[in-house]
Parts: structure tokens; sequence; C-alpha cells
């Protein structure tokens, strides 16, 4: 479970983020859409605890992410949109060194290592460094780092960046399997058909303020007024 209270932040006099509050239970896969600027990625950056809000409470799983951040973070699988690697670590250097962050048992981290790299078919590239990785590859990488301690959240910016169909699939496959246990799958991304097809449910913030927040049947009856085309309903709502 995602909730963000009355949440807002500010740099100076420019409010990046203005009072939004949205809740996402357990099990449902939700998209975050919006313009450039909008403030979709500092709402991420609040919610993984890269920026602090200047008001409003973010609880992940039950736990705050201000008074109590090591439980909050210990819940969630971070996807970034530019993944980092340490490019002198292979890609299974790099997953054991993810998986001892979240103190995983070492006989437990290895079943899991094993299960990620074939899940995501990393075979090929697995004992090379991560230098030698296309942005694909790191994605894919990154994505299976975040998953190995079984998060309850999974918070992703723009999780397509770089992949070809085959990885697209795989990655989509993932995240919809994990939905499916009860994961609860908060995505911010730019590619409207990824969105539609993915969530269940969809949210756009323009200027920092939430101005609609629609289940996907909700926003398919919307979609019969602007030719059944999101992209149509989005650029509406966003002009």
């Amino acid at each position: 479970m995602i909730k963000l209270k009355n949440l807002t932040k500010k740099f100076g006099s420019f409010t990046a983020v203005n009072n939004i509050n949205l809740e996402i239970p357990s099990g449902q896969f939700f998209g975050f859409l919006g313009p450039n600027g909008a403030g979709k990625t500092t709402t991420i950056k609040m919610m993984t605890g890269l920026y602090e809000p200047t008001s409003g409470e973010i609880f992940l799983n039950g736990s705050s992410i201000k008074t109590d951040p090591i439980a909050a973070k210990k819940k969630i699988g971070y996807i970034p949109d530019h993944p980092f690697l340490y490019d002198k670590l292979t890609g299974r250097e790099y997953l054991f060194f993810s998986g001892g962050l979240f103190k995983i048992p070492k006989d437990e981290l290895e079943i899991k290592v094993e299960g990620a790299i074939k899940l995501f078919e990393l075979g090929s590239w697995i004992d090379k460094r991560s230098e030698n990785y296309s942005q694909g590859m790191s994605q894919r990488l990154i994505i299976a780092s975040s998953m190995l301690h079984d998060p309850k959240v999974i918070i992703i910016d723009e999780p397509m960046v770089g992949l070809d169909p085959r990885s697209a699939s795989i990655v989509k496959n993932v995240l919809k399997e994990k939905c499916k246990t009860g994961v609860a799958i908060f995505m911010s991304t730019h590619i409207l058909h990824v969105a539609e097809e993915l969530c269940d449910r969809i949210a756009i913030i323009k200027d920092g303020e939430i101005i609609s927040d629609l289940t996907i049947e909700e926003l398919l009856d919307s979609k019969n007024k602007y030719d059944g085309k999101l992209e149509n309903l989005f650029l509406d709502l966003t002009n």
C-alpha cells in the first residue's frame, strides 16, 4: 500500500508538487502521467527518500518515509529512469551486492540471484563487467536487483527506457505477475500505450497538481469522447 497525504515540495518560491493526495492499495498497478516538469520525478524522489517533502506525509506499506525511513525503504524496490551501476562489477557481483544491502541470507540470495538471471535472461552477460552493458541490459539488471528482496511496493520511473521489444516484454510480464501477488506498483511513464496496457488506474499531474485520477474502466469511458485515444485525452487535459 502507498499513501501520499497532502504532499508538497517547494524549491525556493517554486512549488514542484502541490498538496497531492493519493492512495494505491496492494495489488494495484498505478500509472502516473504528466508533461515534462509536471512533478512526476519529484514525487518519486520524495517517495524513495531522495528528497525531503516541504510538507505532507508518505507511507509505504504502513511505514512512514519520514519517521521510519529504514523500515520504509526495506519494503520498496526502486527503478530509476537512468540506471546506475558500479561499472567494474559484473552483473552477478552487482546482484549479490544489492541483495547484501537488504541482508538476504547467503544461501537464499544465491537461489534468488540464479532465479533473477533466468527470469530476466541475463545469462550471456551476467559474468561480464557492467561497463560493457547496453542501456537496455543495464535496465534489466537494475530491475532484477530491485526485486531480490521481494518488495511490497515497486516504484518505477520510465521502466522501458532503452529496452528492445524482447526486454520490454520480459519486464512487463514480470511487473504484471508481481502485481498479481499483491505488490503495489507506482509507475511514472511518458509512453501512453504502456500505461494503458499495464495499469489498473491512471492519474495525470500538471503543474504539481493531480488533474485526473481514473480507473482504467473510467478511462475507457472517457476515451469515447476522444476518438478512443488516450493520447487525445491526455493532450486535452494537459493543454
